[in-house]
């Protein structure tokens, strides 16, 4: 209905079929056969098969012995991609409609007479038709311009054959730009498939990465745990030991000091004879208590540096350093980077149990025979 009542508004619907009949390749009426593409839009099969071709230059002919998958092209209308079978556009359904109207279009032309002015007259000339072409002006002129008027001097050619040959330069033109288009989307749809990978990649590094310095990240909690762990319990084990000792002393001093206050009780007695009847047991206790007081500076004391804590330090530079240069790089520097770390690890092993054994040696001596300390000595050196 929308063709029809188009057709109708139009002053000259014979004009306006005309145009609805119009190849948008060679820019001519559809020259038979017509073909219909899966988007609904209609081409002459040469101007369709001259597309094809220009898209697919190694695609072998349709006489050719040996076989090949179809190949593409996009509408010129609607840039819909066309996907053909191995048949080419031989394989694209014929459009008998399109084909029938244009008979009967041209058999209703065919039949009309010629309206004047329907072909350009020369302005020079006005009863002449426009009917040859000056190559040295390239401009279309008339028989009477050639002959009588400016064109007289000029190299002239047939209209026709001007107007073919302009028609197909035309066409090539229009099938190379088609072309180019598709060599151009074919590139556009590559770069977006490469961005897309692109990113898929960038993000399963970045998830890879962080997932090891996640890994990292418990790692150190957990040592900083065992390490604060063997503080604590150096600590309490000091401490306990400490606090035995005030205890000993401690009660050491209370006896001491109940006798001390006996003493001074008994010498404020008046009586002799009250002072007579208690000096037997002072004098049996006192020189006992003095005695146990001699000993009991002995009881027990703490080495020379026995608080301190010196043994806990931690050096963590080279670890600083190390993580500091952590950067992005081939598995072979990787290897000898941990070959360097091995080597490292080796050549202080040694001097941490050195440390160890002097660290049990000064604050557990009875840990360690004193006949084995020359030689441990001797190993550190």
């Amino acid at each position: 209905m929308d063709y029809k009542s188009s057709l109708i508004q139009d002053g000259n619907p014979m004009e306006n079929l005309e145009k609805q009949l119009i190849c948008p390749i060679c820019l001519e009426m559809f020259t038979k056969p017509v073909v219909i593409l899966p988007c609904q839009h209609n081409l002459c099969r040469k101007c369709a098969n001259d597309i094809f071709q220009a898209s697919n230059p190694y695609w072998t002919s349709r006489g050719s012995s040996v076989s090949m998958s179809g190949g593409r092209f996009r509408c010129p209308t609607c840039r819909h991609e066309v996907i053909m079978d191995r048949h080419g556009v031989y394989g694209l359904q014929r459009n008998l409609l399109v084909e029938n109207i244009i008979d009967i279009y041209k058999q209703e032309c065919s039949s009309r007479p010629l309206q004047k002015g329907s072909h350009p007259m020369c302005k020079e000339h006005e009863d002449e038709k426009i009917n040859i072409y000056c190559l040295t002006c390239e401009m279309p002129t008339c028989s009477m311009c050639k002959v009588f008027g400016v064109h007289k001097a000029c190299e002239v050619a047939p209209l026709q054959s001007v107007f073919q040959g302009q028609k197909t330069e035309l066409n090539n033109c229009i099938s190379m730009l088609v072309a180019g288009n598709d060599r151009v989307q074919t590139i556009i749809t590559q770069l977006e498939e490469s961005r897309r990978v692109t990113k898929e990649n960038s993000h399963q590094v970045k998830e890879e990465l962080s997932q090891k310095f996640d890994t990292l990240y418990v790692i150190l909690d957990e040592k900083k745990s065992e390490l604060l762990q063997r503080i604590t319990q150096e600590q309490e084990e000091k401490l306990s030991f400490i606090e035995a000792l005030i205890q000993q002393y401690q009660e050491q001093l209370d006896k001491s000091t109940k006798l001390v206050e006996t003493a001074i009780q008994s010498l404020d007695e008046p009586g002799g004879a009250t002072f007579l009847l208690i000096s037997p047991s002072l004098s049996l206790c006192l020189p006992h208590s003095i005695v146990e007081a001699s000993k009991g500076c002995q009881l027990g004391k703490t080495e020379q540096g026995f608080e301190n804590m010196d043994c806990f330090t931690l050096d963590l530079e080279y670890i600083a350093d190390a993580l500091r240069a952590i950067d992005f790089g081939t598995d072979e520097e990787e290897e000898e980077f941990i070959e360097e770390d091995q080597e490292e690890e080796e050549s202080t092993e040694g001097k941490e149990e050195g440390k160890k054994f002097i660290y049990l040696h000064c604050f557990i001596p009875s840990l360690i025979p004193q006949q084995e300390m020359p030689t441990m000595c001797k190993v550190l050196c």
